[in-house]
């Protein structure tokens, strides 16, 4: 069975979407981590040096385009797969035509399985003595984490390749490629307002098969040869919000949603993240300024906050959207209601100011290494007090540069963790008073 077979001539035509696939690496749009001139997955398909490999990513990312190319490229027998549809009896068959191949033509058989995550282990067990001696090259298309849905013996003998949702500039390029290819709706002479083009491709959040079915459906219903953003919202059956990326809404709308989770109002922070989410945002900028809230309005108030954002920055990354939209609900709501500093922000601004205002001041010479005889006879290191030898581990000697001496950059404010370090901060000044006032 062969999942790429060109439809009969007498037949509807195929999708838009299957009629664009590329056939050449140079015709490939996004993943330049992969493909690009560098790219490690470009030099291997172009020297037919491919191993078994599984390519992950979400849907309309290029995966089976990529299988497509290798079979268009490789020296290769390439043979097509469904994971939905075959089973072991079919992949014997495959195995058995594969032997053939290298006994008699000395040519390697590529197998390509699409949605190779709904194969169960007896399935995958199967594959397994073909891959490991060489008959078959696997290639696994997946939109499931391999780590959990392939089998760890076929895993160890395949190379991952993750694929990323395409980025907004990608699937425009893509979209007016198909307006202007003659196999796509360049016969028909469109043109397309540019925020229905942009509309069409924030709402594919980086599936190109989406845009481009979008594309075709807006194309079917538009009038007067032009695309307008009301077509692209029928076609899409999602209204366009006010909320254009690169200009003023935009920034209005990020603004209030930090200003909310700032002013510890949840209901207002959810509100503005589900605006974002809506109009097409990318989760991950949405989930960078929580991290950069976390410390620099919440702070060592609550030093978990900063914990929570990275936790959900990778789990934005790891499960995509939609769902990527909870573990950004939780975090909003926590950094709302969070106790809030600003303290450790303000000292480092002030004290970048004064490194730009007084230079680069000589350090103490008590907190010099002294790792020669030199260094030690110029009195490096000399009456450093070694923090954990002494009493409570508390020193009395100064850290900063002479002419900074009692300066203070970090107040931290009375509330959450805050309270705890102004309490210790207290009474290290307290017990460094006493003992210099006991001569120690």
């Amino acid at each position: 069975m062969n999942l790429f077979s060109s439809a009969p001539s007498d037949k509807a035509p195929a999708p838009l979407a299957e009629r664009l696939r590329p056939h050449r690496l140079d015709e490939m749009v996004g993943q330049q981590h992969l493909l690009g001139e560098e790219g490690i997955l470009r030099r291997l398909i172009e020297q037919d040096k491919l191993t078994s490999a599984l390519f992950w990513g979400p849907p309309g990312t290029g995966k089976t385009t990529l299988a497509r190319v290798i079979a268009q490229t490789t020296r290769s027998h390439f043979v097509a797969f469904s994971a939905v549809l075959q089973g072991v009896k079919d992949i014997r068959e495959v195995v058995a035509k594969a032997q053939q191949e290298r006994s008699y033509y000395g040519r390697r058989t590529v197998l390509f399985i699409d949605e190779i995550h709904r194969f169960n282990k007896a399935q995958q067990d199967a594959l397994l003595p073909s891959v490991e001696n060489g008959d078959i090259t696997l290639i696994g298309a997946t939109t499931e984490n391999p780590s959990f849905e392939v089998n760890s013996a076929l895993l160890s003998r395949s190379r991952v390749f993750v694929l990323e949702p395409l980025a907004r500039e990608d699937i425009q390029q893509l979209l007016n490629r198909a307006l202007a290819a003659q196999e796509g709706l360049g016969s028909q002479q469109l043109k397309i307002e540019e925020k229905a083009l942009e509309f069409i491709a924030e709402q594919a959040h980086g599936d190109a098969r989406s845009a481009l079915n979008t594309l075709e459906i807006a194309a079917a219903t538009a009038t007067n040869k032009t695309i307008t953003l009301s077509d692209a919202s029928a076609a899409m059956q999602k209204a366009p919000l006010l909320y254009d990326k690169g200009a003023e809404e935009h920034y209005n709308v990020i603004s209030a949603f930090i200003k909310s989770m700032r002013g510890s109002d949840p209901d207002a922070a959810i509100y503005w993240l589900a605006r974002m989410i809506e109009a097409g945002e990318d989760p991950l900028f949405i989930a960078r300024r929580m991290v950069i809230f976390a410390s620099e309005d919440v702070g060592n108030a609550d030093p978990r906050a900063l914990q929570m954002a990275i936790a959900t920055q990778q789990a934005v990354h790891f499960i995509g959207m939609p769902e990527g939209r909870i573990p950004l609900a939780q975090a909003v709501t926590y950094l709302a209601t969070a106790p809030k500093s600003n303290a450790a922000y303000v000292a480092v601004g002030e004290a970048q100011k004064e490194v730009r205002q007084s230079g680069a001041l000589p350090v103490p010479h008590h907190l010099r290494n002294a790792p020669t005889g030199l260094m030690k006879d110029l009195g490096y290191g000399k009456d450093y007090q070694y923090a954990h030898n002494q009493t409570e581990s508390v020193v009395t000697q100064t850290h900063l540069p002479e002419a900074l001496d009692g300066t203070r950059f970090y107040r931290p404010k009375d509330s959450g963790y805050e309270k705890m370090i102004c309490e210790r901060l207290d009474w290290w000044a307290e017990q460094r008073k006493r003992r210099e006032g006991d001569g120690d």
